[in-house]
Order: C-alpha cells, then structure tokens, then sequence
C-alpha cells in the first residue's frame, strides 16, 4: 500500500470516528439530559477534558492559549444556546464556516475555489432549511453568538496549524491542550450551568443510573476529541465544519428512528439539499487535490529532466568532459594516466 493510499484511509477512518462518536454522545446525552434530568451540559466538556490527557509532548506555549481558547469558545457556545432561540443557535453553527473561510483567505492566503465555495452554499442553505426554524434576537444572545463564532474558528484554525507548525500529531495536541481547556471549564462551568439552569450542579441527586450515564457520556467524549483533533489535522477547519453538518442531519434522522422526535417535509427536503452540498464539496475538494498533485509531480519530473539534461551538472557527476569548445564527451583513459600508470 502507497503512502498516498495509507494517508487517505486514514482519512477516512478518522471522518468515520468523528461521525459515530459524535451522534454516539448527542443520543446519550440526550437521553440523560431528557429522561433523567441532568442539564449542566458543561460539565461534560470538563470531565471530558480530564480523562483525554495521554502522555505526550509538545510545545506548551502555543497550545496554552489554544486551550484556553478551545475551552472559551465551548463555554461561550453554551451560552449562546442559553440566551438564543434553537433556530438563532443553528445560525450561529451555520455562520461558522463561512467566517472560517474568511479568516484563512485574510490571514493564511489560502483560496476556495468558485466551486467550493457553491457546494457550502448549498450545503449551508439545506441545514439551514432543516435545522432553523425561529430567529429570536437579543442584544446579549447576538454578541455571545459572535464571541462564540470568532473563538470557534480561531480555535479550529489553530488546530490545523499547530500540528503542521510543530510536527506534532492530534494526540500530542489533545494531551497538552486539554489541561487548560479543563481548568477553564472547571472554573467557569458551575457558574454557567447555574446561569442557563438556575440549579446549583453539586446538590443534583447523583443517582447510580445518572453516574453511569455521565462516565459513558465523558468515555465517548474522549473519542469525539480524539477525532475532531484528528479530522482538523488530516483535513481542514472547513471540511471538519461540513462532517459537523452532516452529523446534524443524522442527528435529525436518529431522533426521529429511535426517539421519536418530530420530523416534517422541511426537515427531509432541507437535509437532501444539505446532501446534495456535501456531495459536491467532497467531489471538487477531492478533484483540485487530485489536480494539486498531479501538477507538483509533473512540476519535479521536470526539474528533474532539466537536471539531467544541462552539461555542468553531468560534468559533476563525473558523466562527462568538456573540452575546449565546450562539447561534452564521453570520459575515457588519457595517455598521461595512462603512462602514469
């Protein structure tokens, strides 16, 4: 198997991971959240943090604030579901990727294509079919959900370019980052759990079923953070926010197979369409990869030729000789060797 193949099955298997792990913990968060009563949503990302730390290394610097920042933009997310209408959350979600693409084409020179620019489009208009339903505003709700926005991308750009700057791999970064993002939370996730809830998480009644949940819920996060890590560094922050949409749509469907969540003619047309935009990213993602590569190797076999081909450098290499006029010829004995011989 080629390193090209080895690097695309990885791929996949991480997009794969990122996926199951991830409707894996809505389903069970949803079922304790719903069923048994517990909604301090925040402590899950802390508890989360503290069990994902393997031993690695790297520079602890960069990665400090990185952390810092991961475990802001968790938090301010929660807010911003707090103090928002669902449908004013998904915009937010939604506003994620475009403001993703704009901070890379700003700061990191990097280009989106016409056509990958139409399949988010696409891709934005389904989920936003599917998922928004009121916009309710608020000033508070909105500058939350712009905070929420700018750490995000941020936070998913640094991802990405921490482990290509450094060399290090999704492991090294998730066990040195997950230190600060855990104290962050810790620091601020009771006050807001108890600012969304109004309830104070250490006098909930911590039933064994309840316990249960909660470790299941913190095993299955370790999986979801692993991936995500993992997803940022194979890909980009762009195409870890297209796996996150369509996470949101199988999200819909298993709700509406396993928990009987209400689902309309809207919800179907707006994931197709969400689909349909994935289907097409994924295609011209894939094609301008293949073309990227095929120019950088027609770009060396030609250096190569032209290598190859120029005099001086087959005179160091000892292929030939040149002579008075300039011609190469081909080495040979010389009678001077010869007679020294």
């Amino acid at each position: 198997m080629s390193e090209g193949q080895r690097y695309q099955l990885g791929t996949i298997g991480a997009l794969s991971l990122s996926v199951v792990s991830s409707v894996s913990i809505v389903i069970c968060n949803k079922a304790l959240i719903s069923t048994l009563g517990f909604t301090f949503g925040t402590l899950f990302c802390e508890f989360s943090g503290l069990l994902s730390r393997q031993r690695f290394y790297c520079v602890k610097r960069a990665v400090m604030g990185f952390g810092i920042l991961n475990g802001t933009s968790i938090g301010l997310l929660n807010l911003s579901l707090g103090f928002n209408s669902v449908g004013f959350y998904q915009m937010t979600k939604l506003a994620i990727i475009p403001c993703t693409v704009l901070l890379e084409t700003l700061f990191f020179r990097k280009k989106f294509s016409r056509n990958v620019q139409l399949s988010l489009s696409v891709l934005l208009m389904g989920v936003g079919i599917a998922t928004v339903t009121d916009l309710q505003l608020n000033i508070l709700g909105s500058i939350l959900s712009l905070l929420a926005i700018v750490t995000t991308c941020v936070a998913q750009i640094m991802t990405n370019t921490i482990q290509k700057k450094f060399k290090v791999s999704s492991t090294q970064l998730l066990y040195q980052s997950c230190p600060y993002q855990a104290i962050t939370l810790f620091v601020t996730g009771p006050f807001l759990d108890g600012l969304l809830t109004n309830q104070n998480v250490f006098a909930f009644n911590y039933t064994p079923q309840v316990l249960a949940f909660i470790v299941l819920s913190c095993l299955i996060s370790v999986s979801v953070n692993f991936s995500t890590f993992l997803v940022i560094g194979k890909t980009s922050p762009v195409t870890y926010q297209v796996l996150g949409h369509l996470k949101t749509c199988l999200v819909l469907a298993f709700g509406y197979v396993l928990l009987q969540d209400p689902f309309s003619w809207r919800n179907i047309l707006g994931i197709l369409i969400a689909i349909v935009g994935m289907v097409l990213y994924s295609y011209y993602c894939t094609a301008e990869s293949q073309q990227k590569a095929v120019a950088e190797a027609s770009a060396q076999l030609s250096q190569a030729k032209e290598g190859e081909s120029d005099p001086l450098l087959s005179v160091e290499n000892g292929s030939g000789i040149l002579n008075e006029g300039g011609v190469v010829r081909a080495p040979g004995w010389t009678s001077n060797k010869d007679l020294q011989a």
